[in-house]
């Protein structure tokens, strides 16, 4: 064997944990020694003082349970966010705080999603794309004002293929410098098609910077065999779904839905995504992108687009600021 041969790359499994609390699920993640990836939501602390559900800070002392894991990443909860509350209920600040309260192998920035559930046109879309790019920076920058930086992971969203490197190539000095991007609305797209899971890490596989790595947000265990010839380039995907497949099975059964029991369910859900981690390759003819929608016609819907692009310019730039930041 040549010793001086590289070590082909492979895909890590992040196991998605609901809450750090203590108990079976947190011991099991323990035992199994996999990656984890927790929610700023799993850490948000709520208040119905004043007669409705209000968002009162993060719980970090439930980070202290953490001791023993692999490692825990902490993702922005951007999707969830977006569909329980209609848009983060915390500041770039109060996440700031959150991501300096604890070593996270890496923290993921702010983001605007953009499943269809969210964004329902294609102008929401570019604004969404704006927003994030706006958030990149920003997280970035309080991220350095508080030292941590190092471990900031910058995040790019995008509905098209094309979407993706108008964001990368926004944040292209900050991705590279942090050698790993995450890919968000990832988790409700399919794997085949223009607008596809390959469809987009193709896409980005060719047009950025050789060093520069993916980390895929919600991605599901059946898109891991069309995702090995892209090991070079994924670095890391996470799931929840075992949860998922937990509640249903105890919905059939009739029973309760303890920890244990998701526990069991995780574990199996794991042992099954390195079965497909094994399995041969499988690949996809890759698709001619899809192209962007004409702008609109009327002269007065291309005005308002015109206008609404002149304020995505402003945010991006960093001269106007979104309600988030």
């Amino acid at each position: 064997m040549n010793k001086n041969a590289v070590k082909p790359k492979s895909i890590a499994i992040m196991v998605g944990l609901p809450h750090l609390a203590k108990g079976r699920l947190l011991d099991r993640a323990r035992q199994l020694q996999q990656p984890v990836l927790v929610s700023a939501n799993a850490l948000s602390r709520w208040s119905g003082r004043r007669g409705a559900r209000e968002w009162a800070g993060w719980a970090t002392a439930r980070l202290g349970n953490a001791t023993g894991l692999a490692s825990l990443c902490l993702d922005s909860a951007g999707f969830s966010a977006m569909v329980s509350y209609g848009g983060y209920p915390w500041t770039v600040d109060d996440y700031i705080r959150l991501a300096a309260s604890y070593p996270f192998r890496w923290w993921a920035s702010l983001d605007y999603c953009v499943e269809h559930e969210v964004a329902g046109d294609r102008e929401e879309v570019l604004d969404r794309i704006s927003r994030t790019i706006g958030a990149n920076i920003e997280c970035r920058r309080r991220a350095e004002d508080r030292g941590i930086g190092a471990n900031f992971m910058p995040v790019i969203q995008g509905r098209l293929p094309a979407d993706y490197e108008r964001c990368a190539d926004a944040l292209s000095g900050m991705i590279e410098r942090a050698g790993l991007v995450g890919v968000g609305s990832m988790c409700r797209r399919p794997v085949h098609g223009s607008e596809g899971l390959i469809a987009v890490v193709d896409h980005l596989d060719r047009i950025l910077a050789p060093r520069v790595r993916l980390h895929l947000f919600g991605v599901k265990g059946t898109a891991i065999p069309y995702l090995k010839p892209y090991a070079h380039r994924v670095a890391s995907l996470d799931s929840q779904a075992y949860g998922v497949r937990a509640r249903n099975a105890a919905r059939r059964e009739g029973r309760p839905k303890p920890d244990g029991y998701v526990a069991d369910h995780m574990e199996q859900w794991l042992r099954a995504q390195h079965v497909r981690l094994r399995s041969p390759v499988r690949r996809l003819p890759v698709q001619p992108p899809s192209a962007a929608p004409p702008p609109p016609a009327d002269r007065w819907k291309a005005a308002i687009a015109a206008a609404r692009a002149e304020i995505r310019d402003l945010i991006e730039a960093g001269d106007l600021l979104g309600p988030v930041l």
